[in-house]
């Protein structure tokens, strides 16, 4: 057993030949007439003993504080959170998306099923895609179609362009995404082609969702996909936001309301077990339907802005 003196030196020698010299573990052992077990426990007591002291030094002017602190505060896998160039509603939902695109295909593998809800911010996200070639990833339609076949911001059409871009197969739910009622609803899940396309979107791999907020001006208001009649009891009920047309309250949770009966879409029990949903919204006036999206665990990846991560953090 070598001295204290030589130990060290060991360990020194050891952590300067991994760290430095850039040797793998099984080189050093050659060298050193050990073992990669040996070496790799040699390691190990050379950080506890700090004999290696690692720092880590974050980008200027960066946000990763942030990020950490949201991540710990909320149990999310990731945080992103950017500094927008100004705090308009355009100028965030735009730079959201250009955002949101990095954490997207950085997550992407041969394989992958991705699904796609919609909203102002999504296409944002679809539209800064890059273009790539992705051949087996499937790009899947998880709610049915709002309004009218061009607008831009509905499914079908975040779908297919996003999945032009990407060099992927695009998958379409070919229903209305609000139907008269649930007898219609049954008729049409009967549906095998609309059946399976629905089995597809709920085995995804990563959902990127938007997480919408209802008032008089929203996009389902404006666009007439919910009636004022409609709108008024789920405010009575409690709703704050909605996650593909599936409304929850302060705590995440969903809204029991009829228009669930009405729904060609995943709900939110689904979407939840998704094993990486993206949530992608900011603006302080979104606080409240974020950090409730947040505690009620509907989404494990955040890409937010700065002074609503602030205002997060202050809110937990």
């Amino acid at each position: 057993m070598p001295t204290d003196p030589d130990r060290t030196k060991l360990l020194y020698k050891i952590a300067r030949a991994y760290y430095q010299d850039g040797l793998t573990q099984e080189q050093i052992g050659e060298r050193l007439g050990l073992s990669r077990i040996k070496v790799s426990r040699l390691l190990r007591q050379a950080r506890e003993e700090q004999v290696v002291q690692i720092l880590i030094v974050p980008p200027q002017d960066s946000t990763v504080e942030l990020e950490r602190e949201l991540e710990a505060a909320y149990g999310l896998d990731e945080a992103i959170v950017l500094s927008p160039s100004a705090h308009d509603e355009a100028t965030v939902a735009r730079e959201l998306g250009l955002a949101a695109v990095d954490c997207l295909v950085r997550s992407l593998q041969g394989c992958t099923v991705l699904g796609l809800t919609w909203g102002s911010t999504l296409l944002s996200v679809v539209e800064a895609l890059p273009r790539q070639n992705w051949p087996d990833l499937r790009v899947v339609q998880m709610l049915g179609g709002l309004g009218r076949p061009e607008a831009d911001v509905y499914g079908a059409d975040l779908v297919h362009r996003a999945a032009q871009a990407l060099g992927a197969k695009a998958r379409l739910l070919a229903a209305p995404g609000i139907v008269a009622n649930r007898m219609v609803r049954d008729a049409l899940l009967s549906d095998p082609q609309i059946a399976e396309t629905l089995r597809v979107a709920a085995r995804a791999d990563i959902a990127l969702v938007g997480i919408g907020r209802p008032t008089p001006g929203s996009v389902v208001m404006q666009a007439g996909i919910l009636t004022q009649e409609e709108f008024d009891r789920l405010q009575v009920q409690g709703a704050v936001g909605d996650i593909a047309l599936r409304f929850f309250d302060r705590h995440g949770q969903v809204v029991e309301h009829e228009l669930n009966d009405r729904i060609i879409g995943l709900d939110l029990d689904q979407i939840r077990r998704i094993p990486r949903v993206i949530g992608v919204a900011g603006g302080t006036q979104k606080l409240g339907v974020i950090r409730a999206a947040l505690v009620g665990k509907l989404v494990h990846v955040l890409v937010t802005d700065d002074r609503t991560a602030v205002r997060l953090l202050e809110s937990v």
